[in-house]
């Protein structure tokens, strides 16, 4: 063999490994997601497609460098814990949890698996961290609300219906994030003059039987605790709100869309895209007990004037002005 020829030989053997480490695909890393909402469910829908967008502004592509495995466990305890089974024993390099139910099913059965969460109410009453500064375990995320919101719940009611003197709070007494957030009524009530009750949301029947004998007095009003109670009976309520009468607040925008008369609550899209960012620190090496919980920080506040019409209220100016949507 002539030197010369050799010589580019031995050139192509040095290149050739070269190059191909240099084609050789990124590391494939796997991301699992648990939602608390059914696969046709409009809102789960936008909640999970802000958290793909973000992580792919963050430079993560299905299918080139990231895996998604994806449940629906609609917020059902049977579900939940099955899905959470079935992506725990995928071993995932990170879970998003979307609610307290999905939180505690992953909990349940790892307390090593890294999870970020959105769309929780009390993760330390709920025990899943052992505090908002320094969450200590296997999870982080973003809370749904402070518990001051019940107080700021109150306060929107009696200004858009100045003449309610009572109000009976709709809660689910098994979220022991409500009950702070109940006692934030209570106080806020103190102040107002306002005669303060709790109607149970167990089932439909309690609801209705609650409500039908609340509504038996006057200038009596209905404030809905955020849950996923509030969610599924949200329809009979605004129903019942209607037939009776009653003004009513209620913590989701989809509510007031739904015909009722205002809502004021966090925007429950938005903490999907930070969780994006969270799940992005934990996958290049950061650790949940490290990130800090952090609370919702965009409220949005929704009036029907339609609704309004209908039981008589005039809605003030100044609070139509602050309104982030308003429903003619």
């Amino acid at each position: 063999m002539q030197r010369r020829q050799f010589i580019r030989l031995l050139g192509s053997a040095a290149v050739w490994p070269l190059a191909a480490h240099a084609q050789q695909p990124e590391q494939m890393r796997r991301i699992g997601i648990l939602m608390n909402r059914a696969a046709n469910d409009a809102e789960g829908q936008a909640r999970l497609a802000a958290f793909r967008q973000a992580l792919e502004q963050l430079g993560w592509s299905e299918g080139r460098n990231v895996r998604i495995d994806l449940r629906w466990g609609e917020d059902k305890f049977d579900l939940e814990h099955k899905y959470a089974a079935e992506l725990v024993a995928l071993a995932p390099d990170v879970i998003l949890a979307s609610g307290t139910m999905s939180v505690a099913a992953l909990q349940a059965l790892s307390r090593t698996l890294p999870i970020v969460f959105a769309a929780v109410a009390d993760p330390v009453g709920a025990g899943f961290v052992e505090s908002l500064a320094r969450p200590g375990g296997n999870a982080t995320g973003f809370m749904l609300y402070e518990y001051s919101l019940g107080g700021k719940l109150l306060e929107l009611l009696t200004q858009i219906a100045p003449g309610v003197t009572r109000v009976a709070v709709l809660r689910d007494p098994t979220n022991p994030a409500l009950l702070a957030t109940f006692g934030a009524v209570r106080g806020a009530a103190h102040l107002l003059g306002v005669e303060v009750s709790a109607i149970d949301t167990r089932d439909a029947d309690e609801i209705q039987l609650g409500v039908t004998a609340f509504a038996r007095s006057a200038n009596s009003g209905l404030i809905v605790m955020p849950g996923a109670r509030a969610s599924v009976h949200g329809p009979l309520i605004i129903t019942l709100a209607a037939r009776y009468k009653l003004p009513a607040i209620y913590p989701f925008r989809s509510h007031t869309i739904g015909g009722g008369l205002i809502s004021y609550g966090p925007d429950f899209v938005e903490p999907f895209r930070p969780a994006a960012g969270y799940a992005d620190r934990i996958l290049k090496g950061e650790k949940p007990a490290d990130l800090p919980v952090q609370a919702a920080t965009k409220y949005e506040l929704v009036i029907n004037l339609k609704t309004a019409k209908t039981l008589g209220i005039t809605v003030p100016n100044t609070l139509i002005g602050r309104a982030d949507e308003v429903i003619e």
